[in-house]
């Protein structure tokens, strides 16, 4: 689908309006990325913090990868406070 839209001023910047029926048919959330390429501004869903690191946790878990690398150091509340 392409539509033509024109850039405008908003304030000190620049926008433009997206018709309804092209966001509708991109299915974007709310929150987008903007990428400048020459000749064009691509926008695109926004990665959300820690997007797949459920997947790759499965994946090291899956591998034995995910073990601790230090041993952990005790401290006062392991010596007296925790009854073992």
């Amino acid at each position: 689908m392409v539509a033509t839209t024109k850039i405008v001023r908003i304030g000190n910047s620049r926008g433009i309006r997206v018709p309804k029926l092209l966001l509708d048919h991109a299915d974007l959330p709310d929150e987008v990325e903007l990428r400048a390429e020459p000749g064009r501004l691509v926008v695109s869903a926004a990665k959300r913090a820690r997007a797949g690191w459920e997947a790759v946790a499965r994946t090291m878990r899956q591998r034995g990868d995910d073990a601790l690398l230090d041993a952990g150091t005790p401290t006062r509340f392991d010596r007296t406070d925790w009854p073992w």
